[in-house]
């Protein structure tokens, strides 16, 4: 998955780090993988890579914050609605991943999860909604919980709609 950080940390929700839960890889690991399933994903025309770990990702496209090209990452899919859950978890890494800039600069993205594509609005779920969220973003990957434990900061979830 993406994992390109912010320089600048986020705010931390009170819960204590967990060693046990280990960290993230290093950011050059992800970032490669995350190039190398992209690419994989568009050779095969959309019918490959569209799992990771066995779990459903789906390929957001995005307009980069400071850049303003226009780029495509997998992200873990999580259903919602009509639309889509976006959790900016980076393995529980202390830093937000740089896409998490790039939705607060431009919501408007383009989702296609197994060939289907949606265009939506992305939006930071407040505090009060993100408690009835976690279950549902958990449900459809597991390992967000550990990474919730991993990390003092508080994971941002995307409302895309």
């Amino acid at each position: 998955m993406s994992n390109d950080t912010s320089n600048e940390a986020q705010p931390g929700n009170g819960s204590a780090q967990n060693s046990d839960t280990g960290s993230p890889p290093p950011r050059w690991v992800l970032k490669t993988m995350t190039r190398l399933h992209v690419a994989l994903h568009r050779l095969s025309g959309g019918r490959l890579f569209n799992t990771l770990t066995g779990d459903d990702v789906c390929f957001v496209t995005m307009t980069g914050a400071r850049s303003g090209r226009r780029l495509t990452i997998p992200l873990m899919y999580v259903p919602h609605g009509e639309g889509v859950l976006l959790v900016a978890s980076q393995g529980g890494a202390p830093r937000n991943p740089v896409w998490y800039n790039n939705l607060v600069a431009h919501p408007e993205i383009e989702v296609n999860h197994r060939g289907r594509p949606m265009k939506l609005r992305a939006r930071l779920a407040e505090p009060g909604e993100k408690a009835a969220l976690w279950p549902v973003c958990d449900s459809h990957y597991a390992p967000y919980a550990d990474y919730r434990q991993r990390t003092s900061r508080d994971i941002p979830v995307f409302i895309c709609e």
